[in-house]
């Protein structure tokens, strides 16, 4: 059985290009499209892997990432933010609200997440 990764995205074209990376390496890719959906799918069905997006509406990635590292169900889950705020600041802040890795949108995006999963041992 394959691992299930979960993705928060509330972009249907990039959650799209997100699937199919993490697809190609063999994972199963679920969808939330924000962060209350992402944390119910979560909690309720916990995965291997969370890639979150910080830009979301109602609740950004970084409450989202708070929430996940709170909770007993979920604070194990490894958390790969993968964004478009590619700035120190933006990066730090995800780092400290618990985020294993901090990816940003860019050229080089899929190739750095598949790296990051063969990291933290999930590939």
């Amino acid at each position: 059985m394959a691992l299930e990764a979960l993705l928060i995205e509330d972009s249907k074209t990039q959650a799209a290009q997100i699937k199919e990376t993490l697809e190609s390496v063999g994972l199963e890719v679920r969808l939330a499209y924000d962060g209350p959906d992402g944390l119910r799918e979560a909690t309720d069905n916990p995965p291997a892997l969370i890639v979150l997006d910080v830009k979301l509406p109602t609740m950004d990635g970084f409450q989202v990432c708070r929430r996940l590292k709170r909770n007993p169900v979920t604070q194990d889950i490894p958390v790969i933010m993968l964004t478009e705020r590619a700035d120190p600041k933006a990066t730090m802040s995800g780092l400290r609200a618990g985020a294993d890795d901090y990816i940003p949108k860019d050229i080089f995006a899929a190739e750095h997440l598949v790296n990051t999963l063969q990291e933290l041992g999930i590939l």
